[in-house]
Parts: C-alpha cells; structure tokens; sequence
C-alpha cells in the first residue's frame, strides 16, 4: 500500500525527533513502526527522499552515540542498551528501504549511507567481544543493509568494497556469531566481481582472507555462502586458485578438494566449475606428490600428505569421465607415467607384505559400523579408472600404457579385492579402452601366456575368448548366441 501524505509527513516529523531527542523507548517503538511499514512493496517505493534524509539523520545521530558505546556499556548500561536496539532498528529500516528498490539504493548511497554504515560497524566491533545480543543483533542489520544495497547496484557493490576489503570484512568473519559471518558473506559474494577476484592476489593480507573464507567452508559448514564465493569466483581464478593452494597446510587443502569433489557432480553443463589451466595445475599437484600415498602402507590413515593425493585422484577421475571442458587432461605430460608408476608400487607394495594395498576379502579397510573408511580403500581401482580414462580414444596412450608395461599390471588387479570394490570392473573398462583399435596393443594381449589370475575370464566379460596356440595365447571374438 502506497504512503499517504499524512502518513509520510507523520514519518517525517516522527524521524526528526529521533534525531535531535534524548533516546527513549518511544523512538525505539517508532523506528519498529517504520522498519514494518517499509517492508510492503508499494510503501518502499512510494517513500520520498526527505523521509529517507531524516531516516539518515537518525542513523548520523546514532553514529555519534555509538562513539561513546564503550564507557556507557561499563557505567550507563540501560541507556547503552537502548541505544544499540535504536541503532539495530535504524540499520534494520534502512535494510528493508532498499529491497528490490533501485531509486532508495541510490538516494541512500548519495546520502553516504554506505560509509556510515562501515563507521557503526567498526566501532560495534570494538565492543562485540563481550558476546552482547544487542551489539550482535545491530551488526546484524548493518551487515544486511550493505547486502540489500548492494544487490543489482553495482556503484554501491564498489563502494562496499573499496571501504569493507580486507580489514573490516576481516574482523567480521572473525565475529564468534555465526549468523554475522553467513550475513558478511553474503555481502562478498553479491560484491564480487572477475575483476575484484583477480585483484585478490596482489596483496597477502585479501590472500588470506580469501583462505579464511576457504577455511570457514570447514568450520561453518552450515553456511552456504562460502562455498558459493569458492565456487563461483575463487575457482574461476586460475592464478588465485594456484596461490591459495600453496598456501594453505594439507587439511586446507583438503576441505578445498572436498568442496571441488562435490561440485563436479552437481555443477551446471554450460557452466565449467573451474578453467583448464587450474584442473592442469591439480594434475601436476597429483604427479608431483603421489608417491606421499606409499605411506599409508606403513603409518595411519591420518597422513593428511597422503589423504590429500587421494583426493586429488578422486577428482581427477571425475574430471576425465567424459567432462568435455577437461578431457585435454589426456594430454598432460606426465599424468599417465606417474599414474601407471604409482599403481606399479602399490601393486608391488601390496605384494610384498601385508598392508594396506594387498588384496583382501574381508573389507579389512573398512572400520567397524562403517560409519567411515580407510583412504586407502579403492585407492588401486581409481588409479586403473584415471588409465582406462586417459587412454579413452586416445592413441599415445594407449601404446605409453603398453610401452609401460602397464598392460599386464592392470590384467593382474582383475581379482576380486574387498579393498578395493568394482576393481575388476575398472580392471574390464581400462583394458577395453587400451585395446580399442590398437592393433599393437590386441597383439601383445594374444602373445600373453597365462600367468596365475591374468586368465581370459576378464577377457570374456570383453567379448573375446583366449585360444592357446603354439605355447601362446590366441584373442579370438567371443561367438554371439543365435
């Protein structure tokens, strides 16, 4: 319902008071008057600029009070009191005046709601360690009415940034209130640009904010928004991805790689989570490092160097199942070599002695109630799923794999091994892949003589059989039922 004049000049004589009075409960329940008028559609847009100047004296008013917040919270606490719920209700009117509302977006910035807004922040931040609800629920307001001012306004997106990056953004995530910090980040997101992102990287302490917001994906897992800042513009940064990590310990890297992991699977077709160049850079992560994953052969499950070459694998395998923008991946120089060289050692590793990579048939790997698994379970059977993968229609590596000796390695993983389930099945899709129109690689399949578990069971599954001739073995096509 639009404003009527009587209730508009009402309003207006109303905000004036506040602004020059003595702070009572009277304006406390004015200001709530306001605040509920302001959410109806047709009232916000019929506001005129003089109510929304006297909303702004208020709020000037009020930032002056707040300067004097830290000796009233120890000798006048009543009064310091009511002046934060003044203070959260002013922030709370002007966060519901700018809803969808582009004309008061723009009047409130010309006033300089923005950087008041900032000055209040600050100096609540300055009393939040104290845990008060009213310091909180006004650091609240104020957090969202920069959110709401900012939404489809990009003036105002740039003003926020260029006053709230790092520092204050800084201290507001550090706030002990989770709702504060899910409010703050929303802030970031809608501010964020190509443009902001890329700038993260030119100055250490907006890199560590951003590791702070990657952090917070861990601790505040209830909080949507970071993950939201991670995947819509941290991981669409090749060189901000790169930096961040290399800086961050293994654990850091590990909540990042779990939030890629999950993404790849529900992320849009016509929208790519992350470039190339960055999938690239977690390929060479993956070659450079992979050996870390040996010592998980002899120490815990909770090396986080090692748990950390897993992921990488886990994503790498998604990456490379039929996902256009990172099947080029085929093409990285080393991926292949250190995939079939690591699956060699563990295999040999896992042989040699009892661990954690020898074929088992009593889910050894998986802990009691299976509330949760060993990282080391199905570890062999995704390193033959990233083969079968990279060798998919690929000529060069399906003969590298032969070339490797790689061939009969994957042959010989064709047992069952409840540590490692599906393998025989990774086992059948990387063969076929090796094999497919590569005659070089069939013919060496035919000179194969039968060595233990490497019989033509697996070939069958394939269709083709194996015919010894002359002390060798003969692929044939398996004969289709009439």
């Amino acid at each position: 319902m639009a404003a009527s004049g009587d209730s508009m000049q009402n309003i207006n004589s109303a905000l004036c008071q506040i602004a020059t009075e003595k702070l009572t409960n009277t304006h406390l329940t004015t200001l709530q008057t306001v605040t509920k008028a302001l959410r109806d559609g047709q009232f916000r847009a019929s506001v005129d600029r003089e109510a929304l100047g006297n909303l702004f004296a208020v709020l000037s008013r009020l930032s002056v009070d707040a300067e004097d917040l830290i000796e009233m919270m120890d000798s006048q606490e009543g009064e310091a009191s009511l002046c934060l719920k003044i203070t959260a209700e002013c922030l709370r009117a002007h966060r519901n005046a700018c809803v969808q509302c582009f004309q008061n977006q723009c009047w409130l910035r010309d006033l300089g709601s923005i950087k008041l807004s900032f000055e209040i922040l600050t100096r609540l931040l300055k009393i939040s360690s104290g845990g008060s609800d009213d310091v909180y629920d006004a650091l609240r307001c104020g957090i969202q009415f920069l959110g709401n001012i900012a939404v489809g306004n990009q003036l105002c997106k740039d003003d926020i940034w260029e006053l709230g990056f790092p520092h204050i953004f800084w201290d507001l995530l550090e706030l002990a209130d989770e709702k504060a910090v899910s409010y703050t980040c929303m802030v970031i997101h809608t501010c964020l640009d190509e443009d902001k992102t890329e700038q993260l990287v030119k100055d250490t302490r907006q890199l560590k904010l951003s590791l702070k917001i990657v952090d917070l994906c861990r601790t505040l897992p209830e909080v949507d928004w970071t993950v939201f800042i991670v995947t819509q513009h941290f991981l669409k940064s090749s060189e901000l991805f790169r930096k961040m990590y290399a800086e961050m310990s293994n654990e850091e890297r590990l909540t990042l790689l779990e939030l890629i992991l999950a993404q790849l699977g529900v992320v849009e077709e016509e929208s790519s989570l992350m470039p190339l160049n960055a999938a690239q850079f977690l390929a060479s992560c993956f070659t450079d490092h992979c050996r870390a994953v040996l010592a998980l052969s002899s120490e815990s499950s909770g090396d986080q160097e090692a748990m950390v070459v897993v992921r990488l694998l886990d994503i790498l395998c998604v990456m490379t199942s039929g996902c256009k923008e990172f099947m080029a991946l085929q093409d990285h120089a080393d991926l292949l070599s250190a995939t079939v060289g690591l699956l060699k050692e563990v295999h040999l590793l896992g042989k040699s002695s009892k661990n954690v990579f020898t074929a088992a048939h009593d889910f050894s790997l998986t802990r009691p109630g299976g509330a949760d698994t060993h990282p080391a379970l199905s570890f062999k059977a995704h390193l033959i799923r990233l083969i079968g993968n990279l060798c998919h229609g690929h000529g060069v590596n399906q003969d590298k794999v032969r070339e490797l000796d790689g061939i009969a390695l994957i042959l010989d993983n064709c047992s069952i091994d409840s540590n490692n389930p599906f393998i025989s099945q990774w086992a059948v899709f990387a063969i076929r892949n090796i094999l497919e129109r590569n005659l070089d690689n069939q013919k060496m399949i035919q000179g194969l003589r039968r060595q233990g578990v490497a019989d033509d069971t697996i070939l069958r599954e394939m269709g083709f059989r194996v015919e010894e001739r002359d002390g060798g073995l003969l692929l044939r096509p398996l004969k289709k039922d009439p």
